[in-house]
């Protein structure tokens, strides 16, 4: 039995948690509301303020859907109770990052500058000049903003400019060597 899809989920205060019959849970928490459509061979019960997965065969796929859905659904209670945020911080000469409403204006080294709206969901916040924060209850749509801000410019291995995570390592690369 695969050992996160077994454990049980405690529904915290201020959570509901709604299943459709056409398996689509729905979290409503203090922050706001997700839904996820749950896969047919996965089924969701709720039992006195615990939730239960629970699957329909042994078959290899299904198990590993079983831990999946469980933590999808962990992902969403979590986010609507404390939310999530990814950090970025931008390295370089001149490079920096200003706030303008709704959207952030990024200087990073090009001759132009970039902007990078808001989605729903999702708000930035910026420290300074060169952190920002991406924050959101969705985990995944707060993940897959910030690697869009980190694409635009990637960390240089050499100098260490570009845009990475607040706690990502960059392992610098020895340049060329003189020759004598």
């Amino acid at each position: 039995m695969s050992r996160i899809g077994r454990m049980p989920l405690v529904i915290p205060a201020g959570v509901e948690i709604s299943v459709s019959p056409e398996n689509v849970v729905t979290v409503k928490g203090p922050k706001g509301t997700l839904q996820r459509a749950v896969d047919k061979c996965i089924s969701v019960s709720i039992d006195g303020g615990v939730l239960h997965c629970t699957r329909s065969s042994e078959e290899k796929e299904v198990k590993s859907m079983h831990g999946l859905y469980r933590k999808l659904i962990g992902n969403m209670v979590e986010g609507v109770t404390k939310g999530y945020q990814k950090a970025l911080t931008i390295n370089g000469v001149g490079y920096r990052v200003v706030k303008q409403g709704g959207k952030i204006v990024l200087n990073i080294g090009y001759s132009h500058n970039i902007e990078v709206n808001e989605v729903p969901g999702i708000t930035f916040d910026v420290e300074g000049e060169k952190d920002i924060i991406v924050k959101g209850i969705d985990n995944e749509l707060v993940g897959q903003i910030a690697a869009n801000i980190r694409s635009l410019r990637k960390p240089d291995p050499y100098h260490v400019y570009g845009i990475r995570y607040k706690d990502e390592v960059v392992v610098r690369k020895e340049g060329k060597k003189g020759t004598k």
